[in-house]
């Protein structure tokens, strides 16, 4: 592995919480569809008590996954829970049914889901509490008020926001401080540019979901398969490397149910791409 260049492995979450910036995305502990709990529940308690023996203190969920049974199964396996863990989750989503995904950012509806929240998670205050999405048929700002409220209330540590654009993120920022925003980002799906080029400038993380999807990339003989074979590694790999060369704000999220696949991903941030190789990837 090249050593060409070190990449900051920590990052400070709204100037206080120290995290690893290679984190854990809790979405998949549940059951399928992101519905109900998982077929094996003493597995998924394990999976997350390895999350924190690899070193990896940041964990991400929502109320939504479930609904509700990622944040019991995080609670079950971790609480109470070891100093310098930093739990972050997520209200403003509905699940209905499966499959099915309803905004609900309604400043009544978000008290109510923070407050299933902190019982779930067995918490007096959440470290990072996320707007799931921009409600459409709701000012957004009443939905950031209700959080900045919790937040003066003792309920909320710190404010995210997720699934938004920099207008989002400016009008967010003149009613609380922004520590974190979560939006959509690998290397085959840059979209977020503007808004990961905003949140360095005021040094606020940034948490791409569905950090490892790659498409073309990683095909056999691509450029991502490519470099991962130079570096002995997986496409995976590569891919979360590549994140965490691309910022310093960057905080990668890789979701899994299994084992292996955690333990592989949290080897990321040891990989060092050459100065080449990130370029490679990048334009590719």
């Amino acid at each position: 592995m090249s050593k060409e260049q070190s990449v900051p492995r920590d990052f400070v979450v709204g100037g206080e919480l120290k995290v690893r910036r290679l984190g854990f995305g809790a979405m998949r502990i549940t059951g399928q569809h992101i519905w109900g709990p998982p077929k094996d529940r003493n597995a998924a308690r394990a999976l997350v008590q390895r999350v924190v023996e690899l070193g990896l203190n940041f964990i991400d969920t929502a109320d939504a996954y479930g609904p509700g049974a990622s944040e019991e199964i995080i609670a079950e396996a971790l609480h109470p829970y070891p100093v310098g863990v930093v739990i972050a989750t997520k209200g403003g989503l509905l699940r209905p049914r499966p499959q099915a995904w309803e905004s609900d950012a309604r400043p009544e509806a978000l008290r109510r889901a923070l407050d299933a929240s902190l019982k779930r998670l067995k918490l007096d205050y959440i470290d990072l509490y996320q707007l799931h999405s921009p409600d459409p048929r709701v000012p957004f700002e009443d939905s950031v008020g209700a959080l900045a409220d919790a937040r003066k209330a003792g309920k909320i540590r710190h404010v995210g926001l997720s699934n938004v654009g920099v207008r989002h993120l400016e009008a967010a920022r003149a009613i609380v401080p922004i520590a974190t925003v979560q939006n959509r980002y690998s290397l085959s799906d840059r979209s977020s540019e503007k808004v990961l080029s905003a949140c360095e400038g005021a040094k606020i993380g940034f948490i791409p979901w569905y950090p490892l999807a790659s498409g073309e990339l990683a095909r056999p003989g691509g450029p991502l398969d490519r470099v991962a074979k130079e570096l002995k590694a997986t496409p995976s790999q590569v891919a979360l490397a590549w994140l965490l060369k691309r910022s310093p704000v960057m905080l990668p999220i890789p979701g899994t149910a299994s084992l292996a696949h955690l333990e592989e991903n949290a080897r990321a941030d040891a990989l060092s791409l050459t100065q080449e190789q990130f370029d490679t990837l990048g334009k590719a």
